[in-house]
């Protein structure tokens, strides 16, 4: 199975100076395209016996000192973080032919900003958040359910954000953009924070 790509370029002059300023124009694209969750990306994650795992994560918002996802702490990435404060993250448009991919090192958010972002969640996500031991065997569903009812007993229509939940925030040194191209001659672009400063480069496809 095979798709020819042809709807988009990249070029070193298209691209500006600055990662982050295309970052948000090719995000906003996706937003105006109507593209399927434009937020999903994939994070990479790698713990400490050096075993590599992903899962698909939503930015909930990004800026000049990174981009910011929110999950259980005490979750296989939330401890593979732990270990190892590295991480890569993977945005796939497909519908724009498009790739963004972002390494860094990732930081826990502030409480403060982890509380703000809890209180806009609906109820029934911030009722799940206490819930689920993410990651953890259980024996069936049930589990679940019974901890969501406990969850609602006690704390009603207004939970606190869980002490084991909260956000994460990946600061990036590596920027890749990759546009699909015609005979699989693809255009790649590379940012490199190189001291402080992004050093721009092309890639072979």
């Amino acid at each position: 199975m095979r798709t020819s790509y042809e709807r988009d370029s990249l070029d070193e002059e298209s691209a500006g100076g600055q990662p982050l300023a295309l970052f948000e124009r090719w995000f906003a694209d996706a937003v105006k395209a109507k593209v399927p969750e434009p937020n999903a990306m994939t994070l990479a994650t790698v713990g400490a016996d050096g075993r590599p795992s992903t899962r698909i994560v939503l930015v909930k918002s990004f800026d000049a000192s990174g981009l910011v996802f929110f999950t259980n702490y005490a979750s296989r990435k939330g401890r593979e973080l732990e270990a190892n404060p590295f991480a890569a993250l993977q945005f796939h448009w497909v519908e724009l032919e498009r790739v963004v991919r972002i390494e860094g090192r990732v930081e826990r958010t502030s409480e403060a900003e982890s509380d703000a972002y809890f209180v806009t969640r609906p109820l029934d996500s911030r009722i799940g958040a206490w819930a689920s031991p993410q990651s953890e065997v259980i024996p069936h569903r049930g589990v679940l359910l019974a901890n969501a009812a406990k969850a609602s007993a006690t704390y009603g229509v207004n939970p606190p954000r869980p002490p084991h939940w909260g956000g994460y925030r990946l600061v990036p040194d590596t920027w890749e953009f990759w546009a699909g191209r015609k005979s699989r001659l693809h255009d790649r672009v590379r940012f490199r924070l190189v001291d402080g400063r992004w050093v721009k480069e092309r890639l072979a496809p």
